[in-house]
């Protein structure tokens, strides 16, 4: 019998370094300037609706073993029509979303190093330019870069560490005290913001048919990455808001936690964090460009999946060059905060979908009403909350985010009319569905 890929720490380790990515580098500031040092308990309220969310999907994949990840489980759970298509095409139109924010991050971590210092023409170059070096790079094969994935992810969680570790050395608690917080509500607001850089957890479930024993380790290996990067993101929030006054947040949110590292270890420190956020970027970009845009494309457009996937696209090279076309105005006419709080708010209601549908299957998934209540009352409560918080600040972002949902309806009805096609099951028949046709067989033999 063939060693699985996966066992128990090596899904650990996939689930952190898809969390631990350039979310972090992002969201510490935003959600810093709205939150305060309040942010803190932000990072451990969205700790624990990830944790929630996690055990919901990680029942969910024992049932229901498909690369499609979340779209298969709304297959599952609303049949094969117009809604679950329609979270296909938004699902695939939010994984644009998030690289363009990846892209634009990075574009504003590269202009740091400008003599002239942050610039907007300078920080859509330089996003303009990485997206397209990797839509290159995975159009010939990146099968050098995707080998280097694990150096990638030991490299920033380094750095991680030895800046947290520093830091908290040198915090001022007067600027942890509660007298010095905003109103108390801004924890909430901040709440979809801080959930966009736990999202990466759902990465674990797609391992479930290379796992050893996944009815065992599938759940251990979700709590232990989500409680590990809990306890990682807390203690960046106290370190970042220990050692930066609130104001030096808000000028500095989209490359705060860089900003932090200046007390501490100086301009070098700066260079350097900026630096490790740079390559967390490229690490996500060079990823999801693929594995993202590839597939939910396909899910999309054709509502199937190839049966292999390999990691060049020489023969199916659609996707890629219109997933990149269509990041290009994301980048140019979006700013960062509506590109992050559009991404966050579009994934938290997928999710709130998900785990609410959970109920249609739970006799089959078993899996705790409660902790799938919680999880469900969890997402649909960070977007809303994101949402109140976005029609007093930015308003339209909440158009951005009604318009992606309706022109995703749109397109759906568009395809079943045009290509007749519909988003198919992948999974027919789950493991306990078979295991009872095949009882009631032999019973009758």
């Amino acid at each position: 019998m063939d060693k699985k890929a996966f066992g128990l720490w090596s899904a650990v380790f996939l689930g952190i370094g898809s969390m631990v990515g350039i979310g972090i580098f992002i969201v510490i500031g935003e959600a810093g300037a709205i939150a305060g040092n309040l942010v803190i308990y932000t990072f451990i309220l969205g700790g624990l609706i990830a944790l929630l969310a996690g055990y919901s999907l990680a029942k969910l994949a024992l049932v229901y073993p498909s690369r499609g990840g979340v779209i298969e489980y709304l297959v599952q759970e609303y049949g094969e029509g117009v809604f679950s298509g329609s979270a296909g095409v938004l699902f695939y139109l939010a994984q644009l979303i998030g690289l363009a924010a990846v892209c634009k991050s990075f574009g504003t971590y590269a202009a740091t190093y400008m003599p002239g210092g942050v610039s907007e023409f300078w920080v859509d170059v330089f996003a303009l330019g990485i997206l397209a070096f990797f839509t290159l790079i995975n159009l010939i094969g990146a099968s050098i870069v995707a080998k280097s994935e694990n150096a990638i992810v030991i490299l920033k969680l380094t750095a991680l560490v030895v800046f947290v570790g520093a830091a908290l050395l040198y915090i001022d608690p007067q600027r942890l005290a509660s007298g010095a917080s905003p109103a108390f509500i801004n924890l909430f607001y901040a709440l979809g913001l801080v959930f966009f850089a736990y999202q990466g957890f759902s990465v674990i479930t797609n391992t479930v048919e290379d796992m050893e024993n996944p009815a065992k380790n599938m759940l251990r290996a979700m709590l232990i990455a989500i409680v590990f990067v809990m306890l990682l993101y807390v203690a960046t929030a106290v370190a970042v808001l220990g050692n930066l006054p609130l104001s030096e947040v808000i000028r500095a949110k989209d490359y705060a936690l860089a900003e932090a590292a200046k007390p501490i270890f100086g301009e070098l420190g700066f260079r350097v964090m900026a630096a490790v956020a740079l390559i967390s970027a490229m690490s996500a970009i060079n990823a999801s460009l693929y594995a993202a845009t590839q597939i939910s494309y396909d899910l999309a457009r054709k509502g199937e999946l190839p049966k292999i996937y390999e990691y060049n696209v020489f023969r199916s090279t659609e996707g890629l060059i219109v997933s990149a076309l269509l990041i290009v105005p994301m980048i140019l006419f979006l700013n960062l905060d509506q590109i992050a709080t559009i991404a966050a708010i579009v994934v938290l209601l997928i999710q709130g979908f998900v785990h609410l549908g959970h109920f249609f299957k739970i006799k089959r998934t078993q899996a705790n009403p409660l902790l799938v209540a919680l999880a469900t009352i969890g997402a649909f409560g960070a977007a809303i909350f994101a949402l109140i918080y976005t029609s007093h600040k930015m308003p339209s972002v909440g158009w951005y985010v009604a318009a992606a949902f309706f022109g995703a309806f749109l397109i759906e009805v568009f395809l079943r009319l045009a290509t007749k096609r519909t988003i198919k099951k992948h999974i027919l028949w789950d493991p306990k569905e078979i295991e009872e046709r095949l009882a009631k067989v032999l019973r009758k033999l």
